[in-house]
């Protein structure tokens, strides 16, 4: 049986949501993040936070990096960065979904993201199985059985029905992984010798 492997390297596109009693808005609100952060120094002690803003009326609201920080501890590059609003730096600090439940309790999650997919390996369009591997770029809410619905053009069902006929692996965690959110890692076997949209199932895989 020949196999064609794809790697799917996964982002998740909106960043989690604090739900913060808002004092303007007089009720709990979703806060958005801005990407921009506050530094403030006072002597040797730095703060610095990530700036949120309430959706409806942007009122602001400060998730805690670092609190009364020695500025010796922090290095010279990490500080420049948050000096410099880092957009990169602000999106791994947006998407720490246990830091901000530790700071606020509920979060608002969402499940879009960006697959791009790179074929491993030369194409045969003989092939009669699939081999995907998942690099997650960070952890997201999306669980494994939807997202290779919507990637693969296939129902649930469909791949509830394949996995019972032992025509989807999941490595690790078996089944039980098709219902819990995509984690890094994870590697998929599916057999599509019997399929008669074979051709479309690969051609999606691949994008």
């Amino acid at each position: 049986m020949s196999t064609l492997r794809i790697l799917w390297t996964i982002a998740p596109e909106i960043a989690p949501r604090p739900l913060i009693n808002c004092n303007r808005c007089g009720t709990v609100k979703a806060y958005r993040c801005s990407d921009k952060f506050r530094v403030n120094a006072n002597g040797k002690r730095i703060d610095v936070w990530l700036i949120y803003r309430c959706i409806d009326c942007d009122n602001s609201w400060n998730f805690g990096i670092f609190e009364r920080r020695n500025r010796r501890d922090i290095e010279s590059v990490l500080l420049a960065a948050l000096e410099s609003n880092d957009p990169v730096l602000a999106r791994r600090y947006a998407f720490d979904i246990v830091a901000l439940r530790n700071k606020v309790g509920r979060v608002e999650e969402f499940s879009d993201v960006a697959v791009h997919k790179h074929w491993l390996g030369d194409i045969d369009e003989t092939a009669t199985a699939l081999e995907i591997r998942l690099a997650l770029e960070m952890p997201i809410a999306l669980r494994l059985d939807r997202l290779l619905a919507g990637e693969l053009g296939i129902s649930r069902s469909r791949l509830q029905a394949m996995e019972e006929k032992r025509l989807l692996a999941v490595a690790p965690d078996g089944a039980t992984a098709l219902r819990r959110p995509a984690r890094d890692g994870t590697t998929l076997r599916i057999d599509l010798a019997g399929e008669l949209d074979r051709p479309a199932i690969i051609s999606a895989a691949g994008g």
